[in-house]
């Protein structure tokens, strides 16, 4: 057991195990986006980063199928900030915000030696996607395209720069895929510690194995804050989901089935 799990494992409720909670058809959940760990200021303009830090905490939402409704905000600035880029940075929490309807009704802000952000979002749901109820016959697929955010990461590491539209810097989420798809899919979790490491915790919670029908590089299962959604359902209703791909312009890999071999992750953690 990695520490994250460990640490995870020291909190005994029923609620904890998606990728937020969902309580009485609420769906709470909540990320850090926090400088040197998952951004650096020289890469990203404010804007940037809070229009990031706002999607990331909204992926778990649309994950579950869940309609984002409320945001808090705790927001720790370093000293050399100034109003223009405090302003920068509340106008790329009000685009997003905008974009899917969200009132951001509070929060907190303190000083501290750099910028990080920790968000809450508060949604509803009528027809949560969970975790569990993957089973026998099931197929396994991801959304989108998927290694680009690691390859553009090793470039910001090196110095190099990335474009502007790159997926580290500007995620778009598949909530129109979830909603359209919702009634066949079985099982669901966004994409964000790389599709290796986030089949390992769904197949684990689940007590299944994986048999991979499509080879990928290791470079791609790896590959961390894709937010792609990573899906199971019926074999017998792939020609649905793939319609429903199609109709709402997802490009759309099934590359593995349910089995009873035992999963291994091959990639190092993200988190410790």
């Amino acid at each position: 057991m990695n520490l994250e799990n460990y640490f995870i494992s020291q909190f005994n409720s029923k609620h904890i195990g998606d990728d937020g909670a969902l309580i009485n058809n609420m769906v709470y959940s909540k990320d850090a986006f926090f400088e040197n760990v998952h951004f650096k200021r020289s890469w990203m303009s404010y804007f940037q980063i809070a229009q990031k830090s706002m999607m990331v905490n909204i992926s778990d939402a649309i994950a579950m199928n869940a309609k984002p409704k409320y945001a808090l905000l705790s927001v720790a600035m370093p000293k050399d900030m100034t109003k223009e880029n405090m302003k920068e940075l509340s106008n790329g929490f009000k685009y997003v915000a905008d974009k899917f309807n969200i009132d951001i009704i509070g929060g907190d802000t303190i000083s501290n030696t750099k910028l990080d952000i920790t968000i809450t979002i508060i949604s509803t749901t009528k027809h949560p996607l969970l975790r569990l109820k993957v089973r026998q016959n099931y197929l396994f697929a991801y959304t989108g395209k998927l290694g680009d955010s690691a390859k553009d990461l090793k470039k910001l590491f090196n110095l190099g720069k990335i474009h502007k539209k790159s997926k580290f810097i500007d995620i778009s989420l598949r909530d129109k895929f979830i909603q359209k798809s919702i009634h066949y899919l079985k099982a669901g979790m966004d994409i964000s510690d790389g599709l290796y490491s986030d089949l390992g915790k769904i197949t684990r919670v689940n007590s299944v194995g994986v048999t991979f029908t499509t080879k990928m590089p290791k470079s791609m299962g790896c590959s961390g804050e894709e937010y792609e959604m990573l899906v199971a359902f019926d074999a017998r209703d792939k020609k649905k989901i793939l319609r429903r791909a199609k109709q709402t312009r997802t490009k759309l890999t099934i590359f593995a089935k349910v089995s009873r071999n035992r999963y291994q992750n091959r990639c190092k953690a993200h988190h410790f």
